[in-house]
């Protein structure tokens, strides 16, 4: 069971979701405080496929207008491979139309990502990830451009977004074992519609190192901007990294 506690008042999430993601929003619910609500909207998305993925963020400017009419604190694309496709700095444009759209703050998936790693030190990553070859190269391009050394990466192979959603969360457990991670800092499980959030405490223990998620990273850096200090637990020591003795290394976080 999940401990919720820490800051005061109310706050609400707008998360942007592809369609065809089953998985992302479940996550967020049970790890969110009592305190916020997730409000989301849709981006049509049924293969992991570059072309796919590209088409997604055509809509993505509507949809943003959509979840400001929520009057939501802040919007995140929860999206992971929508937000790294064209390599660094796409996160970043990403943001930028989001917040034009909305007059919002806003934050994607990689753009998260990135900052979780930046907070917990790390500079050497194994990643694993349920894309095929191609997606998960451009996936370890894209972390290696940002200036983080990929000693291991590995992917499940899938391309059915729906077939992601389908998945136990031994499927993340048992890749993330497999992977070479002796030498790095972290391990980051990339793709938001892959059920991983309930085995990184497990990971953690075993492994020893930090094991950051891409919904995992989503939910602290939606938390972090709208001001929220309070340790969550049972998800990892990213989450525990929200209690209010932290506040001023959150604050320091891009």
């Amino acid at each position: 069971m999940v401990e919720k506690q820490g800051g005061a008042g109310s706050y609400r999430i707008g998360l942007l979701v592809p369609s065809s993601n089953t998985t992302v929003e479940p996550e967020f619910y049970r790890a969110l405080p009592a305190n916020v609500t997730l409000h989301t909207a849709r981006l049509l998305l049924t293969q992991i496929k570059p072309e796919a993925i590209l088409k997604l963020v055509e809509d993505l400017e509507a949809q943003s207008r959509l979840l400001a009419s929520a009057d939501v604190d802040v919007i995140v694309l929860g999206a992971t491979a929508p937000s790294f496709l064209k390599g660094r700095g796409y996160d970043s444009e990403v943001t930028a139309r989001i917040e034009q759209a909305s007059g919002k703050r806003a934050t994607t998936t990689s753009t998260a990502l990135l900052r979780a790693l930046r907070l917990l030190g790390a500079k050497r990553v194994v990643l694993g990830s349920a894309y095929d070859d191609k997606v998960n190269a451009i996936a370890q391009s894209f972390l290696e451009a940002n200036e983080l050394e990929v000693t291991s990466a590995r992917g499940l192979g899938i391309v059915d977004n729906l077939q992601v959603g389908r998945l136990g969360p031994e499927s993340a457990y048992d890749l993330a074992r497999s992977l070479k991670h002796a030498d790095a800092d972290a391990v980051v499980l990339a793709c938001t519609n892959w059920r991983s959030m309930d085995v990184i405490e497990r990971l953690e223990r075993e492994i020893g190192k930090p094991v950051i998620s891409t919904t995992q990273a989503s939910v602290w850096d939606a938390l972090r901007l709208v001001g929220y200090r309070g340790e969550l637990r049972g998800y990892g020591q990213l989450l525990r990294s929200l209690g209010s003795e932290n506040q001023n290394r959150l604050a320091a976080v891009a």
